[in-house]
């Protein structure tokens, strides 16, 4: 039973939910210390996948060339564009409601404060709170694809689902619930309910990831399995980097060294180490 897929989605939806309920009252000072809190985990998280690893020169090989594949295939752009198209499919309405209601309080906060009832005192007005709600269109937009990649095109979520579907171990995918709780709550401050749709996609890429590794798991051999649970936590340091804004690690072009993992270390098992022993 794809527990760790289940649980993942519901707390993305719950954390949405409750952060859209606590609003702005969560300091701009508290989201940036957990989010160092979050990428601390996720290090923590790829080191204990790390030291599984049986054949290094594969796990190195994996990594390298896939990497190359996706910086070559601008996989990371690609990811970002499907992001801004899911955006649009589920947060147009909701988004724009939003919006608009931010715009109507704002325009009547100017002209409250103006203290002005003539209708180019008016006309002034309503001109600079449109370019406010543009700006604001413009950056919730930004922070929405952020947050659609984030949950449902990351290393870790990526990862986690096919080791869940391969070994039947969801320690990955609940940790990372635990991370995606409290994360989905601090975007959906600024977002709103929307947030907790994106538990939708979410789920679907994950059971299928799930699913298909466990399609893939009767083929591969231990040794396999512990250097593709290595690669992915490589993936999950990356991405700890990047959380505490140490380094930008492109983690979406590195994504198809997963795939590479099982098959390179199925060729180094038994074909390279024989030819070298």
């Amino acid at each position: 039973m794809p527990i760790g897929v289940i649980t993942n989605a519901l707390v993305v939806a719950v954390g949405g939910i409750v952060g859209a309920l606590a609003g702005d009252k969560i300091s701009n000072a508290f989201k940036e210390n957990l989010n160092t809190v979050f990428g601390a985990c996720a290090m923590a998280m790829g080191i204990s996948s790390i030291v599984l690893m049986e054949n290094m020169p594969a796990v190195v090989f994996s990594v390298i060339v896939g990497t190359s594949i996706g910086l070559a295939m601008h996989l990371g752009q690609r990811i970002d564009r499907a992001g801004l198209m899911m955006q649009k499919g589920i947060g147009r309405a909701l988004s724009g409601l939003q919006r608009a209601g931010k715009e109507q309080q704002e325009l009547a906060g100017k002209i409250s404060a103006a203290g002005q009832t003539d209708a180019v005192g008016k006309k002034d007005s309503a001109d600079s709170t449109g370019t406010v709600g543009r700006t604001g269109t413009a950056d919730n937009s930004a922070v929405l694809v952020t947050a659609l990649v984030l949950f449902c095109a990351s290393g870790t979520g990526i990862y986690g689902s096919i080791v869940a579907g391969m070994t039947g171990d969801h320690s990955i995918l609940l940790a990372k619930s635990i991370l995606d709780f409290a994360t989905a709550l601090i975007f959906a401050c600024s977002l709103g309910i929307v947030v907790s749709l994106i538990a939708v996609p979410q789920f679907l890429i994950f059971m299928a990831l799930y699913l298909l590794a466990g399609m893939i798991y009767p083929l591969c051999t231990p040794g396999m399995i512990n250097d593709f649970k290595a690669c992915g936590g490589i993936l999950l340091l990356a991405t700890g980097f990047r959380m505490i804004k140490v380094k930008e690690f492109p983690v979406a072009d590195m994504i198809p060294a997963m795939v590479l993992a099982l098959p390179v270390s199925y060729l180094w098992i038994n074909y390279i180490m024989p030819l070298m022993g």
